[in-house]
């Protein structure tokens, strides 16, 4: 897409010309063949082989002008836009209704000067006649009272006065807000914008991820006029939210305040500025202990929410909060809700040597037995997922609202994270869905990926991170297998889809949910198996020490990895990621000649993967064995292992250590006599 140009839909209405964003052009990268494999000729050759993958051109170009780099790095000529919001927000629990105000200002860091400036209107999704995926409730979106920009109200315009007039104003495109300002905003400039707006809360708003429930609770996300990403790739990100695909935000530095009637408690994302003037004595005494305590402290519980705030004779509260350099703001409102409140180390943030810690907060109500732990489940979520990614939790609190009647899952934002009950599923579950929300404070919040176009991204390491945190709060009740089971359900059938498609464009069915979730989670761990965990953590930590705070995107991860790694993976991402090829490794005969045995190895998948053999003999001893991927690079289907013992082989294993994910593990074990 043109840098600084419409959605596609008001480009054909207004005859303006697109350019094509793909291509097959690849970056350099080694060969890879290697010195004493057979090369087969065309003809002898026996499976798909990786072809090198494609590079959309906007990419290449971003290379080209050293905002990106072949090696993965984010380029010296690197840049993002930035933001500062001043926002408030009102809700009359009567009337279930949101009052917003917000001003901005957007700074324009892009070497680009601005003749427009698109704004994501989420709630719009819930207006008649939007775009959507699914069936969604119609509750009018977003009215828009006030549109501000570069000193005055604007008016809504046509397409055709656009185009005819070059008049300024605004044009509303479904969940895209389109502003023509009077006068462009040129390169290294900023521009300040104000607006008002309401909307009817809906009870589960944006396909689940934001609402109210009971009467007694209110969880609020996607819910305020937000400047859209311009990035060095593709320029303006307009894609329309459809209700499933998530969000690509910039970041930005946020005022929030939240107004709501007395009896309510209140929390948001950032700081919580202002605890002394909305919360009582009793309940102020315990959220200062529960921010010094290492065990649980119930800030509010179920008999003292009647004196929980501060009452005044206005019979409202406001509550203010403050963030910089985050991706978006959420807020929870609740009426029944316990409080559980804690803090959790997080490592040196300051580089003093010290540790600090993170607030955890917990809000849920009688109807949810389960969550009596939660803030134990964060606690330890928090800690593990700072000294796993070497990345200690930036924030100053992570809170968690059960949230039955609005959603199942879970949803994140930025220090906050609704929840369903999981009454039904278990705690267990629940350890599991809270250690994913807060793992997406890694993966999109601080590494903010395009979740509207590669959901993989975010949800995959997000899942990834998630089994090896129950890996350590669990011990050996969670493997590998907990991520490669919701793969391998589909694997190869014609229900899959590639994980390098877009997101909103996967087939219908479990397409989108398998290439988002298990699967990239599953490429993950086979990663590990191919490097080995101690090169893996380094490429991991490497990938989130160059992104922190920035927008990476898939080349930019292939392209770290490799640079890290030290090898051409180029087979992996193509095998992967861009194709549906599954991976089925098989020992299919073992035979002797005197003391010479050999193994004979099928790779029956077209997916191309080192072979790591375990082989047993009869005296006890065990040794191990490795069919190197370059077998099977070129061309291969079959490997014989010649194996001189005296002692006979009784037994061979395919990836003892569970490492990738087969489609038929059935065949990855030979016992003599079976």
């Amino acid at each position: 897409m043109i840098k600084n140009t419409l959605s596609f839909s008001l480009l054909t209405i207004l005859f303006l010309f697109s350019l094509s964003c793909t291509g097959t052009k690849q970056l350099d990268s080694p060969s890879n063949t290697q010195a004493g494999e057979s090369q087969l000729s065309v003809s002898e050759i026996e499976r798909p082989l990786p072809y090198p993958i494609d590079v959309p051109n906007a990419f290449l170009n971003a290379v080209e002008n050293g905002t990106r780099s072949a090696d993965g790095q984010p380029g010296e000529n690197y840049w993002q836009n930035y933001a500062s919001y001043q926002l408030s927000a009102q809700i009359d629990p009567d009337s279930h209704t949101l009052f917003g105000e917000s001003s901005i200002e957007y700074f324009n860091y892009s070497p680009d000067n601005l003749d427009v400036i698109v704004v994501e209107l989420a709630q719009n999704l819930h207006k008649e006649g939007t775009p959507k995926k699914e069936t969604t409730e119609i509750t009018g979106g977003k009215e828009l009272q006030r549109v501000h920009a570069n000193g005055r109200d604007l008016e809504p315009i046509s397409m055709f006065q656009r185009w005819t007039q070059n008049a300024s104003g605004y044009i509303i495109d479904g969940t895209r807000l389109y502003i023509f300002p009077d006068e462009q905003l040129s390169s290294g400039n900023s521009m300040s914008f104000e607006f008002e707006w309401s909307f009817e809360i809906p009870q589960q708003g944006a396909s689940g991820r934001m609402g109210r429930s009971r009467d007694n609770l209110y969880f609020i996300g996607y819910w305020y006029p937000q400047i859209a990403v311009y990035d060095d790739v593709y320029g303006w990100m307009d894609d329309s939210f459809l209700g499933n695909a998530e969000f690509y935000h910039g970041f930005a530095d946020y005022e929030l305040s939240v107004t709501m009637p007395a009896d309510w408690l209140v929390m948001g994302t950032g700081e919580f500025l202002n605890p002394e003037e909305t919360l009582s004595p009793r309940t102020l005494e315990r959220y200062k202990q529960a921010g010094n305590s290492d065990e649980v402290i119930t800030i509010v519980d179920f008999d003292e929410l009647y004196d929980a705030t501060l009452r005044n004779d206005d019979e409202l509260l406001t509550w203010k909060f403050s963030s910089t350099q985050i991706r978006d703001v959420a807020f929870s409102a609740t009426l029944e809700s316990k409080w559980d409140g804690t803090r959790t180390p997080v490592g040196d943030l300051s580089g003093d040597g010290q540790t600090e810690y993170s607030r955890i907060n917990s809000f849920y109500r009688a109807e949810a037995p389960l969550w009596s732990e939660q803030a134990e489940y964060g606690q330890h979520s928090i800690q593990f997922l700072s000294d796993y990614t070497k990345l200690p939790y930036p924030w100053p609190h992570m809170t968690s609202v059960e949230g039955a009647g609005i959603i199942g899952g879970g949803m994140e934002f930025p220090m906050m994270t609704v929840i369903g009950d999981y009454n039904n599923a278990g705690a267990v579950r629940l350890y599991g869905v809270t250690a994913h929300e807060l793992a997406h404070m890694w993966f999109p919040m601080i590494l903010s990926t395009n979740e509207r176009r590669y959901t993989w991204i975010d949800e995959g390491y997000t899942s990834f991170h998630t089994n090896e945190a129950n890996k350590d709060y669990y011990g050996d009740r969670f493997d590998n297998n907990d991520i490669f089971g919701g793969y391998l359900q589909i694997a190869g059938t014609d229900l899959e889809g590639e994980m390098m498609r877009w997101s909103d464009f996967h087939y219908p069915g479990p397409a989108y949910g398998v290439a988002s979730y298990p699967k990239p989670a599953s490429v993950l761990a086979a990663l590990r198996g191919v490097l080995g965990n101690d090169l893996f953590l380094e490429a991991h930590h490497e990938l989130i020490e160059r992104w922190k705070y920035k927008h990476p995107y898939p080349w930019d991860i292939f392209n770290t990895i490799e640079d890290v790694a030290g090898r051409d993976l180029s087979w992996f991402w193509r095998a992967w990621y861009y194709e549906t090829w599954t991976l089925d490794q098989a020992v299919a005969d073992v035979f002797s000649d005197n003391n010479r045995q050999t193994i004979v190895i099928e790779d029956r998948g077209d997916v191309p993967m080192p072979v790591l053999l375990e082989i047993t003999f009869a005296n006890g001893e065990t040794i191990e064995r490795k069919v190197a991927v370059d077998h099977w690079l070129q061309g291969h289907r079959t490997k014989e292992l010649i194996i001189d013992s005296d002692s006979q082989i009784v037994r061979i294993e395919i990836d003892p250590e569970n490492h990738f994910p087969d489609v038929n593990p059935s065949n990855n074990i030979w016992e003599r006599g079976n």
